[in-house]
């Protein structure tokens, strides 16, 4: 795959910019790079797919590159061709401020800058140096978010309402929210959590946002070293441990309603928008006693049949229009389960404590405290 135009071919490095503005990116790499991490408002349109990319490789490796270029050649061309370059043009006529990149802005991004020229006699920039300089632009963005942010942890027991409450706040990264997964282990999607470099990525350009408009201080919910099957990057966990913790106070009452809209009214809502009524139904049911298996050690022989009886119990009721009896089973939960590890894990954090409030009192304390409502 050669170039044939004279043309000079712009490229963009002003990363901090495409990220704080939202500019839309067309990735030209195979499906399975994209797979393994890509930037937000990026459409996957790869020049080559997985199998081409395969082969081109293996062609090189064994007759170098002249060669792998020639099978290029070959395989994307005709209508193969023709129907990429259609499409990555339909991208643009959506996005005329969009940008082109491949991996390392090299080859590819230059063969697709050309064949987009041809087609549509406009000239889109590339980035330079592609994926992989904004994916280390990000990581180094981060690291510096965490020398400059200064975030306060918001704390508060299991089904407290500490995401509802974020939704009031503007100063904010909702982690629950990037990593697609409520946190705890019946915090599952339907859909699966984006890929880790995904997230990264995301979180790294939420905070280069926080700071682009002078936030210094930004709320973060409490969590661990995972959320989900994720992990969250060491220096914001480490940020997070030596910054301030506020606590938000609710009524046992209020926590099983919190919960029970959470884990029942929505995570049903969700399985049968996904499957349909029936089917969404059987999984979700399943899903709810899998998640209690799998605390079944810390739970104890009687609790984890207790409760296994209690959600057995529910759902028969449910199917004949009675959803209260799964408040019962929560309130065990929340009690027996959760609440006992939560003080625990409060116990070693007594001196980073500054408020314990209500939903009410809560706000008005990081406002006048903080300026971050």
């Amino acid at each position: 795959m050669t170039l044939t135009t004279t043309i000079e071919l712009p490229q963009i490095d002003d990363y901090r910019s495409l990220f704080l503005n939202n500019i839309p990116l067309l990735d030209v790499r195979a499906p399975v790079e994209f797979s393994q991490g890509a930037f937000p408002f990026t459409q996957n349109m790869p020049l080559m797919n997985d199998q081409e990319r395969t082969d081109i490789g293996t062609r090189y490796k064994n007759l170098g590159q002249n060669e792998a270029i020639k099978l290029g050649h070959q395989l994307v061309k005709g209508e193969v061709k023709s129907d990429r370059v259609d499409r990555w043009a339909h991208f643009f006529e959506q996005h005329p401020q969009g940008i082109l990149y491949c991996f390392r802005g090299g080859m590819r991004s230059k063969i697709s800058q050309q064949w987009i020229y041809e087609r549509t006699g406009i000239i889109y920039p590339r980035i330079k140096g592609g994926y992989k300089a904004m994916r280390r632009f990000l990581i180094d963005e981060l690291e510096i978010s965490m020398q400059r942010i200064e975030p306060v942890v918001l704390g508060g027991r299991t089904g407290i309402g500490k995401t509802l409450f974020l939704t009031t706040i503007k100063q904010k990264i909702d982690l629950e929210g990037l990593y697609h997964h409520r946190g705890s282990v019946f915090g599952k999607h339907v859909t699966p959590q984006p890929a880790q470099i995904d997230i990264e990525n995301s979180l790294s350009i939420e905070f280069m946002k926080h700071r682009h408009h002078g936030h210094t201080r930004i709320i973060l919910e409490d969590e661990g070293s995972n959320i989900g099957s994720r992990r969250t990057p060491e220096c914001l966990i480490k940020k997070m441990q030596q910054s301030p913790i506020v606590l938000l106070e609710a009524s046992v009452d209020e926590r099983i309603n919190i919960t029970f809209q959470e884990y029942i009214t929505e995570d049903l809502a969700e399985h049968q928008s996904f499957y349909g009524e029936e089917q969404g139904f059987q999984n979700w049911a399943e899903k709810l006693k899998n998640s209690i298996d799998k605390i079944q050690r810390r739970l104890g022989g009687l609790r984890h049949k207790k409760l296994k009886a209690l959600l057995a119990d529910a759902i028969q009721q449910q199917m004949v229009g009675d959803t209260e009896s799964h408040k019962q089973w929560i309130k065990v939960l929340l009690i027996d389960y959760y609440d006992p590890m939560y003080d625990y894990q409060l116990s070693k954090k007594q001196r980073r404590i500054v408020f314990n409030g209500t939903h009410n009192e809560m706000r008005d304390y990081l406002n006048t405290e903080y300026k971050i409502c």
